[in-house]
């Protein structure tokens, strides 16, 4: 249980937002975007693969409180509450094969728990669902109408079912509750605060062009995938938390680029002379993703600003800076 029997002053004239995985990746840039905006923020991870670290500039601002917490347990907040964003799950293929059952967990306990707080509390909450609910598409480019290509029994499934079946859920909630609810799919993202081992192809790329070792491309390279930048990110996901539309929404950059071209372009950014080397591609791995934004434009105005190099050029400098700290 997390108890919060005091609020600030500030609490009076701000929204206040229960936001689940912040110490993660987009949850941190995403506490920090709301904290930005005028919101209070509590902020839940039980710190599987989410960091501390992530949170450094937030610890010391009166309008963010950070709980070490499994959202798998029963959630309460003590207090009034705005908004809940769930953010909670392992999110990098490294991530959810390591921690299968975990990452089924978060899916299902975690969402219906997060669910249940925003539905006591009479607060907007907001699924952090994933282009993975696409599996690998036969629609391309993927629409939020694509039902989607999904091995439910495959290695990956563990993260693809967990998604689905929490949107699902989400909508449960809405249709029989009247909980006012909103979904974006996520894709393909990037940028500072992605752990150097998160698995990830950017982050990947990156770490091996930087020490010298050869890039590793899975199968001939020639699959695609949209990448974008954490800013324009995040921008859309609060348009989507402060908008009226339901979703789900697709939220990511349209702009494609084949594996190869990405490493190619990771070299040009770090100067790096490191080969580019092949392997087996893994079980059930994509051959293309990319978003239509169609509905994120014409119901949020919102579409991406930074493209690939630029935001590679910020990854790479930030990874630097972090090895300069050690």
């Amino acid at each position: 249980m997390i108890d919060h029997p005091r609020r600030r002053a500030t609490d009076c004239d701000r929204a206040r937002a229960v936001l689940t995985g912040a110490a993660g990746f987009l949850g941190s840039h995403l506490c920090e975007a709301l904290v930005d905006r005028g919101w209070d923020v509590v902020g839940l991870d039980n710190l599987i693969t989410g960091r501390m670290d992530n949170l450094e500039g937030l610890l010391a601002r009166p309008e963010f409180t950070f709980e070490h917490y499994d959202v798998t347990n029963f959630i309460h907040v003590t207090g009034p509450v705005d908004a809940v964003l769930h953010f909670a799950s392992p999110a990098s293929p490294v991530d959810y094969l390591e921690h299968p059952i975990k990452t089924l967990k978060v899916g299902a306990l975690g969402t219906h728990n997060a669910l249940g707080l925003a539905l006591a509390k009479g607060a907007r909450f907001l699924l952090a669902s994933t282009s993975e609910v696409y599996g690998d598409p036969l629609v391309h480019p993927q629409p939020e109408t694509y039902w989607g290509n999904v091995n439910p029994i495959g290695p990956r499934g563990v993260y693809d079912e967990a998604k689905r079946f929490a949107e699902a859920m989400t909508l449960a909630y809405h249709r029989t509750h009247g909980l006012d609810v909103r979904i974006v799919r996520i894709f393909n993202s990037f940028g500072p605060r992605l752990r150097p081992a998160d698995g990830r192809v950017v982050s990947n790329f990156l770490v091996q062009a930087m020490d010298g070792d050869p890039l590793t491309v899975y199968g001939d390279g020639r699959q695609s995938r949209s990448f974008c930048y954490v800013d324009d990110e995040i921008r859309g996901i609060v348009a989507l938390l402060e908008s009226d539309c339901v979703g789900p929404v697709n939220i990511g950059n349209p702009n494609e680029f084949t594996i190869l071209e990405l490493a190619e372009t990771v070299l040009e950014v770090t100067g790096s002379t490191s080969e580019i080397v092949h392997e087996p591609l893994p079980v059930d791995d994509p051959t293309q993703r990319q978003p239509d934004i169609t509905l994120a434009k014409q119901a949020l105005g919102w579409e991406p600003r930074v493209q690939l190099r630029e935001g590679l050029e910020r990854t790479y400098a930030w990874y630097r800076e972090e090895r300069a700290r050690g």
